[in-house]
């Protein structure tokens, strides 16, 4: 069965402008992340994917950091990326949209030669990301007023 939508590498400027758009709503809108934690000198950098209708509406977005962007976020080790930013609008949850798009960041670091892809889940998102692989370790903290794990899963 297809999926009423795509995924793909946010290449172009109206993609990336998208997926800001979709980070926007959510971890701004709805969580209240201040906007100047929200956007970062990473994104320059972050290999971005977006879930988007064959319309044009943005469902879902996330990134990847590797390399030097990447050894910041995790234990430092270049074969590490990051995943961050994993972000599905309201009216697409349920969809399957997270998982698609967690898929396609891996693709990416695979396509990069990258052996392990880290990230800071939410903690009402540890189940979601441990169906997927996932691996919890070190204690929660607070990333934006929000609780986390860091999480980690071998490619």
């Amino acid at each position: 069965m297809s999926r009423p939508y795509l995924v793909r590498v946010a290449e172009d400027p109206a993609d990336r402008e998208a997926c800001f758009a979709v980070r926007k709503e959510v971890f701004v809108g709805e969580q209240g992340v201040p906007a100047d934690l929200e956007y970062d000198a990473y994104d320059a950098g972050a290999v971005h994917v977006l879930a988007i209708r064959e319309d044009g509406t943005p469902l879902g977005t996330g990134r990847l950091l590797y390399g030097e962007a990447a050894a910041a976020k995790t234990d430092g080790d270049p074969a590490v990326g990051s995943l961050g930013r994993l972000a599905v609008t309201q009216a697409a949850r349920g969809l399957g949209v997270g998982a698609a798009l967690v898929a396609a960041i891996e693709d990416a670091a695979r396509a990069r030669g990258l052996a392990a892809v880290d990230l800071h889940a939410q903690t009402h998102a540890l189940g979601f990301y441990e169906r997927l692989g996932y691996v919890a370790y070190g204690a929660e903290y607070l990333e934006a007023g929000i609780p986390h794990r860091a999480m980690r899963r071998v490619l």
